[in-house]
């Protein structure tokens, strides 16, 4: 059983309404293994949430909470993923005009397939992914995001957006580092998962951007593996010897010898199959 809803800051379960309706219906919806809400004309208010409950704990789900979200696979380890509309400056900054300001809505959820969980591929995608961890895996934390501004959050290094010739709002959104030499970008995936592949793709808004020649990735089993970047705007690939990982993590990141202060990173991808 799965069920959707969108509530308010207190916890009340809000309404639409359709062109053809004369009432307002509440905009909750429950299935056995997809539901959806659909609604033509209403408004999302500050501390507003939509809440994704499944019956069962470990799931994986297929997701689509707006429409100008991609549909992603995320994996939901307890009852409840609670997503947050934000309201603040930055946060509508950060995504496509249109998201979460029309009146017209269509959200979506369904229980994924063997097939798409089985299947190798970049499992640290997640454009529905927050700066806080609310319930749903992948999840992207840093210990810096320049200003706390939402263009510069680490989970915008796995939105799956590639834009990288400039820097700041949509679509040009990054792991901003705010200049901090110890900075660290943490990819958790909350259950097993096989990697033998990463690929990094760095801010190339030359010359305003820096980059880094060197980084580390250290796994959760302890071990670590040190790549050497190119000054390159496109995707740069790294395989290694399998392992089986709960996360990773971007660390020893060395800037180059250049007078720019600002490397950042726009998407970090890890490829490899699920081990749950």
């Amino acid at each position: 059983m799965l069920k959707l809803s969108i509530r308010d800051k207190f916890g009340n379960i809000k309404k639409g309404k359709n062109d053809y309706e004369e009432e307002e219906h509440s905009l909750e919806s429950v299935g056995e293994n997809l539901c959806y809400i659909a609604s033509q004309n209403f408004v999302y208010e500050e501390g507003d949430e939509i809440e994704v409950f499944v019956e069962q704990k470990n799931q994986f789900l297929m997701v689509k909470l707006d429409e100008s979200m991609d549909s992603t696979i995320v994996f939901i380890p307890n009852h409840i993923w609670t997503y947050k509309i934000k309201m603040e400056q930055t946060s509508w900054e950060a995504i496509p005009d249109n998201r979460f300001t029309n009146k017209r809505h269509y959200l979506c959820v369904r229980y994924a397939t063997n097939e798409e969980i089985n299947r190798y591929q970049n499992w640290a995608l997640n454009p529905h992914d927050q700066k806080d961890f609310l319930g749903a895996y992948p999840h992207a934390s840093a210990n810096v995001e320049t200003r706390n501004d939402a263009t510069f959050f680490a989970c915008n290094a796995i939105n799956g957006i590639y834009a990288n010739n400039s820097h700041g709002s949509y679509p040009y959104q990054s792991w901003g580092i705010n200049r901090q030499s110890d900075a660290t970008l943490t990819i958790d995936f909350g259950r097993p998962i096989e990697v033998d592949k990463v690929s990094i793709t760095i801010r190339a808004d030359f010359p305003h951007d820096s980059y880094w020649t060197e980084v580390t990735l250290l796994f959760s089993d302890g071990s670590n593996e040190t790549f050497s970047l190119q000054k390159n705007k496109n995707p740069q690939f790294f395989s290694f010897k399998k392992r089986t990982v709960t996360y990773v993590q971007l660390t020893n990141l060395v800037k180059a010898n250049d007078e720019s202060p600002f490397p950042a990173l726009t998407e970090f991808e890890v490829y490899g199959i699920n081990k749950l």
